[in-house]
Formats: C-alpha cells, structure tokens, sequence
C-alpha cells in the first residue's frame, strides 16, 4: 500500500512538472524608450509586442518571436507587459495585448494584432526589412 501511494505521488509530481514545464513560456520586458529611440535613430527595424501573462496566444507569440529573434539577428525585439506597462501602450497608441507593431526607423510600417503562426509573424515582420 505505501508503495502504491509513493508511485502515485511520483507520478503526480511528474506530472505536474511536465505540464508546467511544456505550456509555460518566459516573457519579460526589455522595452525601454531610450532602446526604442535609440533604434530608431539607427534606421534599425523594430518589432514591439504587447503581452499579457494569463494570455494563450501571446504565449504561442512568445514561442515564435525566440526563433525570430535568432533568425532576425538585425531587427531590435522590444517586449512589454500590456497591463503593467500602460505607459508603452498609450506612447505607442496600442490598446490590446497580442498587438505587433513594426518600425523601419521612425515610421511605423505595420501594425496586427492576434497572429499567432509563425508565417504570419515572420511576414509581417519581413515588412520592416
């Protein structure tokens, strides 16, 4: 019986930390005004992306945007929390959360909000390019 109730433990552990290990993403802001103006001056392509913890598809947008950032090596990723960092969002005049916007220097090619498939992403960050 001890045995028995030691697997169970084992495997609800096991679980626990395969589920949580597979459907949680890292997302932090590295937004700052002084990165963005500095990239614009630079005529560099930005992508800003507003994001939301308990959001599913900002989530499959977060999975998206680390292999876009290996394959982009010359376009500056700005990300920012929506709801903690209300100040972006006013500034860049973005109200939802899921929004890409994309800068060429200090026009604003595109903006989309709720892509969430990496040949949507991967397009329209192409258009700052």
């Amino acid at each position: 019986l001890m045995k028995k109730l030691l697997m169970k433990k084992l495997l609800i552990i096991l679980i626990f930390f395969v589920s949580t290990s597979v459907f949680s993403f890292e997302k932090t802001t590295n937004f700052t005004f002084d990165k963005f103006q500095s990239a614009q001056k630079n005529d560099k392509t930005i992508v800003v992306n507003a994001w939301n913890k308990s959001c599913t598809v900002c989530a499959s947008q977060s999975k998206i945007f680390a292999e876009a950032i290996n394959d982009f090596k010359d376009v500056e990723f700005l990300f920012y929390e929506q709801t903690k960092h209300k100040n972006i969002a006013k500034e860049l005049n973005i109200k939802f959360w899921t929004t890409i916007v994309v800068y060429k220097g200090d026009k604003e090619i595109t903006r989309e909000i709720g892509l969430n498939k990496k040949e949507d992403i991967y397009k329209l960050i192409k258009k700052g390019i």
